[in-house]
């Protein structure tokens, strides 16, 4: 496979947002958002994925941390699907269920070319360290419709919304990390009947 980085900025009205990422990185991380417990769940998907990942987003927090929120999606989706390229010789599919004490969740992702998000997470409470979880959904929405992957959330089970959060952005990433390896059986093909995705 060719190197896998790219650098994608993204500026709005509402937010100044870049991303860049390695997808065969070591899972190192850098965040300057102003949302500490987003990075915090970002440092998750970058250790977990071992996917290099930084990102420096300015967003109109005196309103309330939606824009920025679901533009990191947005922006992180878009670099993905600029490093990942064509796709050819990807395993393409990849799960993970992860626990955390009592939390339990898993992630299905497919690079299928069609974006769609089924989140299936009822939290615990409504704000975690002063962060919305509703905004989880948005990000999750903006990275499928950018990055053009399929892609199920299910919290199994959890009554700690914290470990909620974090069992789904650590599957998310264990996930991630499968769907984007070499496949040594497709040896540089499509991994799709289509030929393309």
């Amino acid at each position: 496979m060719t190197d896998r980085k790219a650098q994608i900025s993204r500026d709005t009205l509402e937010t100044q947002i870049t991303v860049s990422v390695d997808l065969d990185g070591e899972g190192s991380s850098k965040f300057d958002t102003g949302i500490p417990f987003l990075e915090h769940m970002l440092d998750q998907v970058a250790r977990h994925g071992l996917i290099d990942l930084n990102i420096i987003a300015k967003g109109d927090l005196e309103i309330d941390a939606h824009h920025t929120v679901e533009d990191i999606g947005i922006t992180f989706g878009q670099a993905v699907a600029k490093a990942i390229g064509d796709k050819k010789g990807i395993v393409r599919y990849g799960h993970a269920y992860v626990p955390l004490d009592e939390s339990l969740s898993r992630v299905v992702i497919d690079f299928s070319g069609r974006p769609g998000l089924f989140f299936n997470v009822d939290f615990a409470k409504d704000l975690v360290g002063g962060f919305d979880v509703d905004l989880f959904a948005e990000f999750f929405r903006g990275f499928v419709n950018h990055a053009l992957v399929t892609l199920h959330i299910d919290n199994l089970k959890g009554d700690n919304a914290h470990h909620q959060a974090e069992t789904l952005f650590k599957a998310f990433g264990r996930a991630l990390r499968m769907a984007m390896a070499a496949d040594p059986g497709m040896q540089g093909t499509m991994p799709s009947t289509k030929g393309v995705l």
